[in-house]
């Protein structure tokens, strides 16, 4: 709001960033956090990702795209691999679909 530069650890406690690591460390964590989501469903991550996009283009609503982009997934066999792994407590394999 003051448009004033803040450090890493402040941009920490204030919630914009998720981590802060010296440079060293920083490819480590992004290959781990990104090993993380390649084990997302493909197909959710790419609608979260035209949510996002759609949010940065002017004239478009991103909240009515990340709405429209959800009601979407329901039909998907991600999605239905997804609860059922969660309801019989295992690992989901999402096929990408």
């Amino acid at each position: 709001m003051t448009a004033g530069m803040i450090d890493a650890e402040t941009a920490k406690n204030y919630g914009l960033v998720n981590h802060v690591v010296a440079q060293a460390e920083l490819m480590p964590l992004a290959e781990k956090m990104a090993n993380k989501m390649m084990r997302n469903s493909s197909v959710a991550i790419a609608k979260a990702i035209k949510a996002v996009n759609a949010g940065l283009e002017e004239g478009k609503n991103g909240y009515k795209t990340e709405i429209k982009q959800f009601g979407k997934s329901f039909g998907t066999a991600d999605f239905k691999e997804g609860t059922t792994a969660f309801l019989q407590k295992r690992t989901a394999e999402f096929p990408g679909e």
